[in-house]
């Protein structure tokens, strides 16, 4: 299950999460938490959904076909943010927690506030979170701009109650290093080659659909992490070159 915003350019989002889901061999459900008016050059609208319409979406699904493995996106409003954590207190399957903050283009998809609502409600039900670099930063309320500061906020957000972490380094001088860290002080570096493409939207929101795809599959978080890594990289490589701005991956990959 994906609770996460619209994209209907369908790079990102709800949109990108069940594309990767079917390539995946997982059966794809999916909570529309915010709708975008969007395309790869450009955000020109954000519309938040009710809470109400949320949790009744969450509901509707666990009680007829209970997911193995859930994620969050985007959710807009700290007032959601805190619900979700609270009812996910009483889920038995994992969630990987994806703290988006900003669409791809730059434009805000959750309120000021929201900072302040993950590190109290979500990260401590999260089985994985996945911030990139600005996200951590914000999190952490710190620079995280190289490893080393990647590594002191991975240990910060595991002392928030997170499972474990996987800090993306995309925004990284030179090539990129994806940093998991998890509360049994198991680490391990993901370093990768820097890929000359702009065609990178909906990089984030794949990459935690894969894992939390895997999750679903049976397998550990750092084993889904590993395969996740793979899946996003080539999907990256393989882009389909569309669109005049920042353009979807390739989700057949």
């Amino acid at each position: 299950m994906t609770i996460a915003g619209s994209d209907p350019s369908g790079g990102a989002g709800i949109q990108a999460d069940l594309k990767t889901f079917h390539q995946l061999g997982v059966y794809g459900e999916a909570v529309i938490t915010l709708l975008t008016v969007q395309n790869t050059v450009t955000v020109r609208r954000v519309e938040l959904v009710s809470l109400d319409l949320v949790l009744a979406q969450i509901e509707a699904v666990l009680e007829d076909i209970p997911p193995a493995a859930a994620k969050t996106g985007a959710l807009g409003s700290a007032e959601l943010i805190e619900a979700i954590g609270r009812a996910a207190a009483r889920w038995t399957f994992p969630l990987v927690v994806d703290p988006v903050m900003l669409s791809k283009p730059g434009a805000p998809l959750a309120e000021p506030e929201a900072g302040e609502a993950f590190r109290r409600f979500l990260i401590p039900r999260a089985a994985l979170l996945t911030p990139n670099l600005p996200e951590a930063a914000s999190l952490c309320g710190f620079s995280v701009e190289t490893v080393k500061e990647m590594e002191h906020a991975g240990r910060t957000l595991l002392d928030l109650g997170a499972g474990a972490v996987l800090i993306k380094g995309g925004h990284l001088a030179g090539d990129p290093v994806d940093l998991y860290m998890s509360a049994d002080e198991n680490t391990v570096r993901f370093p990768a080659f820097r890929i000359d493409t702009p065609h990178t939207h909906g990089t984030g929101c794949t990459y935690s659909a894969a894992i939390t795809a895997g999750l679903a599959r049976g397998l550990s978080v750092l084993q889904a992490v590993r395969e996740a890594k793979l899946f996003v990289n080539q999907a990256i490589r393989t882009n389909p070159g569309l669109g005049r701005g920042s353009g979807p991956l390739n989700h057949w990959v």
